[in-house]
C-alpha cells in the first residue's frame, strides 16, 4: 500500500547485531599504552526460566521509548520479564537495560524497610509506615502554617513558600495527577522534576513552532521518513530500540541517515554520512542551512506560503539582531529581558463582533480578540517574515560554518544537497534530537532553528517528517503533561500567576481569541471541578482561590538558590536522585541539602542523596560531620514499575497500561499508594479548620476507596477523573469536544480526555496491533492522533501531496476527512471553508490552516520566545572563543545565572582551555541507581572514563588506562582516560580546540560500582525560556595522575 506502509519485521538478533549493541562479555575501559587490552569481565547468563506462570504486560522503566514487556509470575513471585512480540513499538525486541529489567526488580540493594534519620543522627531507625507518614504529615502541617503567605504587596499569593518538592519521571500518569493535586492545594510552588533537566527546552520551542511542545510524530514513523538528521542524539545508544525503525528505513526504504555529532558513535557508525561539530555551535550550521535553502529557492513554495507565517508582516518597530549588533529590539541592558511586544505582527482592524458572547469561553475569547495579521503572498515586502529570515540569516554562510563549527565547506554543500534531494511533495525529512540539543542556554532556539528547517523543507505533519523529541525517561512525557513543574497546570496551560486575582484574570492571560486555546477556560473550569467537587461553585471562582501563585523562580535551580539562602526548610523528592543528576553536585551535597529542616525521599533504592549526610565525600573527608547536619530525612521504599499498576506516556506521546504483576518485596509500597495516604492523613489534620486558606484542603476530593473495601486507593477511579465526567450523572466524557466552562463537567487533564471513555474501556490497556500506525494499541494523545498537524500532508484542496505521502485527506462524497491515522484538524471542516472575520476559536481559521494549536493557524517561523522571535548564534556561557557573530554578545543576552551558586569561566579562560561535552551509555540510565545497582550492566560499564583524543593524550603525557584529574571552577573528579579516534580536536577561527568526552552515570552509592559524579563539574545556569542547564558544553582542565586516590 502507498503512504503509510505495513512494517517489515527485523528479528531482536539481527537488531542487535546490526546496531553494535550485542553485549560481550569484556569491557574496553581498561586500556593500555593507547591500544584497548580487552579484559573478562564476570560472565552473567540470563537465566530463561521455563517454568509456566501467569503473564502481565507492563512497559520498561528505562528510556521512552515505550517497549511493551512480558513479566511472568509464579507463585506471587516474577520468574521472568521478556520483551512483548505483540507491541507494535518495540515487536519484542529490548536494549540492554530492558534484558536487565529482571535483575532491577530482583536486587538486593532494593530497601524494604522504613528508615528515619534524627537530625545530627549518624546512623538510620527503622521505622513503621503508620509512624513515619504521621511524623511527615505533621512536619508539612507545622511549616505550612507558620510560612503561608495569603497576600503579599497587594498580590494574593496563597503559597507556602518553605516547601519545596522534586519529582521523578518514571513514575505513572495517575500518581503524577493525585501528587500534583495535593501538592498544589497545599500552596506548593517550589515544584520540579526529571523534566527540566532534560527536555524543558522542548516545551516552548515546538509550542512555539507549532503550537503543541511534543514529538510531532510517532517512533514507528521514522520507517517513511526519506532523510533522518540525528543531530544531539545518539540514538542507537540512547533509544536502541526506537533506532531499529531508523534502520529499517535506511535498509528497506533506502532513506539516508545523516548524523551530526562531535563524537563519533555507535549511531555515526551505522549512518550514510557523518558530521563533526563543534560543541555548542549548532545554530551556526542550522542557520546556514536554512540560508542555502532560501537563497538556492529550494523550499516548499506552496507550504511555506500556504502553511507558515512566511507571508505575515512584521510591525514597524521590530530591529533585528544583524541591527543592532547582536540583539533583537526591545532588549533592556539593566534586567537582562525583552520586550516581545516589539516583535508583534502588523495587524489589520480589529472586526466588530456579529453577537453578545455568552459563555465564559466567548467572553474570554471577545475580549482577547485582534485583527488577523497583515500578508504579502507575493513575499516580499522587507518587513514579511520571508524576507526577516534572508536578513537574518544572510551572514550564516558555508565560510563562517567551516570558521565557527568545524565542518569544511564541502562538507556543508554535500549536507544542503543530500537534504534537498531528500524532500518536496514525495519525500519528507525527520529531525531527531535529544539533549545534545535541549542542554544549552540556547537550547529553544536549537531546536526552533530545526523546526524552521523542516517548515522550509514541508515535512510537518507528514508521513515520515517532523521532529522527534527522544526523551530519556519511561515517562517523562507524561510528567511534562501531568506537570511535576513549576510553570504549568495540567494540559500546558501556564501556571497562574500572581497577577490573577480572579479565575477571570488568569484566564485573560492565558487564553487564546483563536486558535484551539481558546477553550482553555472549559479545561481550567473542568480541573477545578475535579478537584473541589461541590465546593467549586461560580459564586467561588470555581475555587480558583485555593490555587498558590507563582511569585518567582520556583524551578529546581531557584529552590537550590533558596535552600542555600535558608528560606526552604522541608523537601520531598520522589523518584529523583539530584546529589548526581543534579548540576554543581558538590553544591547539593554541601550548600543546599544540610541547610534543609526535614527532607522526605520515596525511592527503591538509598541514593547519593537520601544518604548525603552519611556517606557524601565531604563527610568522608571530615569536611562536614552528620552530626552539624540538622536535616530530618525519612526513607521510604518504593515499588518498581512491575510491582505497580497506571499508565506511561512514551516520547512518541502513546500511553500505555502497567499490569501489577506482584506485590513489592518487604514493606515497600507504591507511590500511589505513599500519596493517597499522606493526603488522607494531612486531611484529617485540617478538616476542623475554619480558615480561608485551607479551603482547598478541607474540599480537596479525594475519595478513591475501592468499592470492595480493598486497600486503597482505587486507581479507575482515579482515572475517571482524568479522563472526565458529567457532574450531574458521572457519565464518562467521550472526548476533550465533551467539556464545559460552566460548571457541569470535570476534568482532570484535558489532554487524556477519552482515555477512558466508558466504564469497563481502558483505552490506555487497548493491545492490539494493527497496520500502519497501530491505532488500538494505547491511547496517543491528543483524541489518539499519532502524526501531529496531519492537515498538512494535503495540499490547500485536500488532495495529498502525492500518493506516495498520503495520510489523511478530504472524502469530498462523505463530507470529511479521513485516513490513515486521526484527522489533527475538524473532521468535517472542508478544505475551502472561509474563516469567520469575528470568529473565535477554530472559526477564525480557514479549511486550510493545519497548525490548529497557533493563533492563526499556521506554522511560526518567526516565533516569540523569551530569548527572541528568531535562532541566533551565542556562545555557551564557558567558551574558549567568542561570537564572531556578535562580538559585543558573547553569550545569550537574556541568560539566567545564578550567581550566589557558582562562578563560570567565561570566554576563553587560559585556566580552562578544554571543552567538555557529557552524555549517556547504553549499559547505564541517568544518575546511575537503576544501573549502578544492576550486575549485569554494571559489569558491561564498570568505571567512569574520560574520552580524549590521542592528540591531547600526548600533550598531557597520557596513556589509556592511566587515571586524570577533570577539574571546573566547581569541583574535581577522576577517571580513566580513553584515548580514542571517537572524538576529536577541532580548528576553530584558525586555532586548536581539544574536546573531553565524559559519561554522567557514577555516583558513590549502590553495591555493585561506584565513581566520582561528574555532575560535579557542571554549573547551574539557565536557559531563558525554561530554566534548563548547560551541561552539554562547558570548559575545563585536564591533568594525568599517578593513581586514582
Amino acid at each position: 500500500m502507498k503512504g503509510v506502509r505495513m512494517l517489515a519485521k527485523i528479528t531482536r538478533r539481527e537488531f542487535l547485531k546490526r546496531s553494535g549493541a550485542v553485549a560481550t562479555a569484556t569491557t574496553f575501559m581498561t586500556l593500555a599504552g593507547g591500544k584497548p587490552t580487552f579484559v573478562k569481565a564476570k560472565r552473567a547468563v540470563i537465566p530463561q526460566n521455563m517454568k509456566k506462570g501467569k503473564t502481565y504486560v507492563t512497559v520498561c522503566p528505562y528510556c521512552a521509548i515505550g517497549c511493551s514487556l512480558l513479566v511472568t509470575v509464579s507463585e506471587g513471585k516474577i520468574i521472568d520479564i521478556q520483551g512483548n512480540p505483540d507491541s507494535p513499538i518495540n515487536e519484542g525486541k529490548v536494549c540492554s537495560k530492558g534484558a536487565a529489567a529482571f535483575q532491577l526488580v530482583k536486587n538486593k540493594a532494593r530497601q524494604t524497610k522504613v528508615l528515619y534519620r534524627a537530625p545530627g543522627a549518624s546512623e538510620w531507625e527503622e521505622k513503621d509506615w503508620d509512624w513515619a507518614l504521621d511524623r511527615v504529615a505533621e512536619r508539612i502541617k507545622e511549616t505550612r502554617d507558620r510560612t503561608f503567605i495569603e497576600e503579599k504587596d497587594g498580590a494574593r499569593l496563597m503559597v507556602t513558600p518553605s516547601i519545596a518538592h522534586l519529582g521523578g519521571s518514571t513514575n505513572e500518569n495517575e500518581w503524577l495527577y493525585l501528587h500534583i493535586k495535593l501538592l498544589r492545594t497545599l500552596g506548593i510552588v517550589n515544584i520540579d522534576d526529571n523534566a527540566r533537566l532534560c527536555h524543558a527546552s522542548t516545551v516552548p520551542a515546538l509550542s512555539g513552532s507549532f503550537g503543541r511542545g511534543a514529538m510531532t510524530m510517532a517512533v514507528q514513523d521514522f520507517y517513511h521518513s526519506d532523510l533522518i538528521i540525528i543531530m544531539g542524539s545518539n540514538m542507537a545508544e540512547n533509544h536502541p530500540i526506537g533506532f531499529q525503525w531508523v534502520l529499517k528505513a535506511k535498509e528497506e526504504r533506502g532513506a539516508k541517515v545523516i548524523v551530526i555529532d562531535p563524537r563519533f558513535t555507535r549511531t555515526a557508525a551505522l549512518a550514510d554520512q557523518y558530521i563533526a561539530i563543534r560543541p555548542g555551535s549548532d545554530i551556526v550550521l542550522l542557520g546556514a542551512l536554512i540560508r542555502y535553502i532560501l537563497e538556492n529557492e529550494k523550499y516548499f513554495k506552496d507550504y511555506v506560503l500556504n502553511y507558515t507565517n512566511a507571508s505575515f508582516i512584521v510591525n514597524e518597530s521590530y530591529q533585528d539582531t544583524e541591527d543592532l549588533d547582536g540583539v533583537f529590539a526591545g532588549y533592556d541592558p539593566d534586567k537582562g529581558i525583552y520586550n516581545s511586544k516589539m516583535w508583534d505582527y502588523e495587524r489589520e482592524e480589529r472586526p466588530a463582533a456579529e453577537k453578545e458572547p455568552e459563555t465564559l469561553t466567548e467572553k474570554i475569547a471577545d475580549t482577547l480578540r485582534k485583527g488577523p495579521p497583515k500578508r504579502d503572498m507575493t513575499l516580499q515586502h522587507p518587513r514579511s517574515v520571508f524576507q526577516i529570515l534572508r536578513k537574518h540569516y544572510a551572514r550564516y554562510t558555508p565560510e563562517l560554518v567551516e570558521k565557527m563549527t568545524g565542518i569544511p565547506e564541502a562538507t556543508f554543500y554535500e549536507l544542503a544537497e543530500t537534504i534537498i534531494e531528500r524532500t518536496g511533495r514525495d519525500k519528507t525529512a525527520s529531525i531527531v534530537y535529544s539533549m545534545g540539543w535541549t542542554q544549552h542556554t540556547v537550547g529553544a532556539q536549537i531546536i526552533r532553528a530545526g523546526t524552521i528547517l523542516l517548515g522550509l523543507l514541508g515535512s510537518v505533519g507528514r508521513p515520515g517528517g517532523g521532529v522527534a523529541a527522544m526523551r530519556g525517561h519511561s515517562n517523562v512525557q507524561g510528567a511534562s503533561d501531568f506537570p511535576l513543574l513549576s510553570n504549568y497546570l495540567m494540559g500546558y496551560i501556564p501556571y497562574p500567576g500572581q497577577s490573577a486575582r480572579t479565575l477571570e484574570d488568569y484566564l485573560l492571560a492565558v487564553s487564546k481569541p483563536t486558535g484551539w486555546m481558546s477553550n482553555t477556560p472549559k479545561y481550567v473550569v473542568s480541573l477545578l471541578k475535579a478537584w473541589f467537587g461541590e465546593a467549586a461553585t461560580p459564586e467561588r471562582d470555581f475555587g480558583f482561590d485555593a490555587l498558590p501563585r507563582a511569585f518567582g523562580d520556583h524551578t529546581l535551580f531557584g529552590f537550590l538558590d533558596q535552600m542555600n539562602k535558608g528560606s526552604i526548610e522541608g523537601l520531598i523528592q520522589m523518584g529523583q536522585n539530584i546529589v548526581t543528576g543534579g548540576q554543581n553536585a558538590s553544591f547539593i551535597r554541601t550548600r543546599a541539602l544540610p541547610k534543609l529542616k526535614w527532607m522526605v525521599v520515596v525511592d527503591p533504592f538509598l541514593t547519593e542523596t537520601a544518604t548525603f549526610w552519611k556517606d557524601s565525600p565531604e563527610v568522608k573527608a571530615q569536611e562536614l560531620r552528620p552530626e552539624d547536619i540538622q536535616t530530618e530525612v525519612f526513607f521510604f521504599p518504593a515499588a518498581i514499575f512491575a510491582e505497580k499498576s497506571g499508565s506511561v506516556t512514551n516520547t512518541g506521546r502513546t500511553a500505555q497500561w502497567r499490569d501489577k504483576a506482584a506485590d513489592p518485596p518487604g514493606e515497600a509500597k507504591g507511590d500511589l499508594w505513599f500519596t493517597y495516604e499522606l493526603g488522607r492523613r494531612i486531611k484529617k489534620l485540617y478538616a476542623s479548620s475554619t480558615l480561608q486558606r485551607d479551603w482547598g484542603i478541607r474540599h480537596l476530593t479525594w475519595d478513591y476507596e475501592p468499592e470492595d473495601g480493598g486497600e486503597g486507593p482505587d486507581i479507575m477511579k482515579i482515572l475517571k477523573e482524568i479522563n472526565g465526567y458529567t457532574v450531574t450523572d458521572g457519565q464518562h466524557v467521550k472526548t476533550f469536544l465533551d467539556l464545559k466552562d460552566d460548571g457541569t463537567t470535570a476534568c482532570g487533564n484535558w489532554l487524556y480526555a477519552g482515555s477512558y471513555p466508558e466504564p469497563g474501556h481502558n483505552r490506555l490497556a487497548d493491545r492490539e496491533k494493527g497496520e500502519g500506525y497501530s491505532l488500538n494499541w494505547g491511547f496517543t494523545w491528543p483524541a489518539n492522533r499519532h502524526i501531529l498537524y496531519n492537515r498538512a500532508s494535503s495540499d490547500m484542496s485536500g488532495r495529498p501531496w502525492s500518493e506516495n505521502k498520503k495520510l489523511i485527506w478530504w472524502d469530498a462524497v462523505e463530507k470529511k476527512w479521513t485516513g490513515l491515522d486521526v484527522p489533527d484538524f475538524p473532521v468535517t471542516k472542508a478544505p475551502d471553508a472561509e474563516p469567520k472575520a469575528a470568529g473565535i476559536g477554530l472559526d477564525a481559521h480557514s479549511g486550510s490552516a493545519p497548525f490548529i494549536m497557533q493563533p492563526d493557524g499556521v506554522m511560526q517561523l518567526f516565533a516569540p520566545l523569551v530569548d527572541g522571535p528568531l535562532p541566533t548564534h551565542y556562545e555557551p556561557v564557558e567558551t574558549p572563543v567568542g561570537n564572531l557573530l556578535y562580538p559585543k554578545y558573547p553569550h545569550n543576552p537574556v541568560t539566567v545565572y545564578y550567581r550566589d551558586i557558582n562562578e563560570l569561566h567565561g570566554v576563553a579562560n587560559p585556566s580552562y582551555p578544554y571543552i567538555i561535552t557529557t552524555y549517556r551509555l547504553t549499559e547505564h540510565w541517568h544518575g546511575g541507581a537503576m544501573s549502578r545497582n544492576v550486575p549485569w550492566l554494571s559489569e558491561l560499564m564498570p568505571e567512569l572514563f574520560a574520552e580524549i583524543a590521542p592528540e591531547l593524550a600526548r600533550e598531557i603525557g597520557v596513556k589509556g588506562g592511566d587515571w586524570v584529574e577533570i577539574k571546573t571552577e566547581r569541583g574535581r573528579i577522576r577517571a580513566r582516560a580513553l584515548v580514542s579516534r571517537r572524538i576529536r580536536p577541532y580548528v576553530i577561527d584558525g586555532k586548536i580546540f581539544q574536546v573531553i568526552g565524559l559519561p554522567i552515570h557514577w555516583g558513590y552509592a549502590g553495591d555493585v560500582v561506584h565513581g566520582d559524579i561528574t555532575n560535579d563539574l557542571t554549573s547551574i545556569v539557565g536557559e531563558p525560556n525554561s530554566r534548563i542547564h548547560e551541561s552539554k558544553v562547558f570548559t575545563a582542565h585536564i591533568r594525568r595522575l599517578e593513581t586514582s586516590t
